[in-house]
């Protein structure tokens, strides 16, 4: 049976959790079909909207599982941090991972186990934070094409970090750090093709966003990625994440052109409960929106690793 990607399934639905200092931030949540296997909480990435994943969250959902994600504050159906709507903009990513504690403890008590956590690119780079700086306690943790660095050419990770920093200081609050698209490119350079090679997934997106245009974020700001780029230096220091021993999947596509395969590479190898799996050129960011032989194989994948 084909899965409408266009529409919410009739056993989901959104809500509005409250932050600790009150915000709002909008939440998925969708029940398991027949028997309950436990819980799993979906994290998107930078600019993702829950929309996006319905397809991957029903499968999951079907297979039996209780399924809640939400929009990070600052994008998707969460508002806005600052005064551009189409600006994403964060001051420090602690921010983050403060909502993602208060919510998992929630999540975790009032949902049945086990409980597993899922985060695609930034997502699965607060997953990791959070890990490390022992904030929340899953008992399986699958990691998408995790943000975990940037490609930056034959530049140093520490050079490209002073040179961000440096931009972020002499720019206004919501400076965009490019003008479009998913990272710095020519005018005219193909979003989808550094997302995924299906198109009819990709123009789902699309639509959502043309039915619903709140839910659009443009370019990061520059004090984004300067943030991001303090987050990733945290991670890179010595025995910061060495001590994570929850059993882990991270899955890497070869072929990224948004995050660092080879940072991926390096974090697998630091992580003692870590499984890499490796997509080629298959497969560009958004493996599970890929088309269906990469996105087929990453679901066993995950399915194998949560049996």
């Amino acid at each position: 049976m084909t899965f409408d990607r266009r529409s919410i399934p009739a056993n989901a639905g959104f809500s509005i959790a409250r932050a600790t200092d009150g915000w709002a931030l909008r939440i998925y949540e969708q029940r398991a079909i027949n028997s309950v296997r436990g819980s799993i909480l979906w994290l998107g990435g930078r600019g993702d909207i829950v929309e996006k994943y319905l397809e991957t969250l029903d499968a999951w959902s079907q297979a039996g599982w209780a399924i809640t994600s939400l929009d990070w504050r600052g994008q998707g159906g969460s508002g806005r941090t600052g005064g551009n709507p189409h600006v994403g903009h964060i001051d420090d990513y602690a921010i983050w991972i403060d909502d993602l504690a208060a919510f998992y403890a929630d999540w975790a008590m009032r949902s049945p186990g086990p409980h597993i956590v899922m985060g695609h690119s930034m997502g699965g780079h607060l997953v990791l934070r959070a890990l490390a700086n022992k904030r929340i306690t899953p008992d399986k943790v699958v990691l998408v094409a995790p943000m975990l660095g940037f490609e930056t050419g034959i530049l140093p990770f520490a050079v490209a970090n002073f040179a961000v920093q440096l931009m972020a200081w002499a720019s206004s609050e919501l400076k965009p750090a490019w003008k479009h698209n998913e990272k710095p490119s020519p005018p005219h350079a193909s979003r989808q093709a550094y997302l995924t090679h299906d198109p009819d997934r990709y123009a789902d997106e699309l639509w959502w966003k043309e039915k619903d245009p709140s839910l659009t974020l443009g370019p990061p700001s520059w004090r984004w990625l300067s943030a991001a780029y303090k987050s990733i230096a945290r991670l890179n220091k010595a025995n910061a994440v060495e001590h994570i021993s929850v059993p882990m999947l991270i899955l890497c596509a070869e072929h990224d052109q948004l995050v660092s395969p080879k940072a991926i590479h390096n974090f697998a190898a630091r992580l003692p409960s870590a499984t890499l799996v490796v997509f080629g050129e298959e497969s560009a960011h958004e493996i599970l929106r890929e088309a269906d032989g990469p996105r087929n194989r990453a679901l066993a994948a995950i399915e194998e690793f949560l049996e």
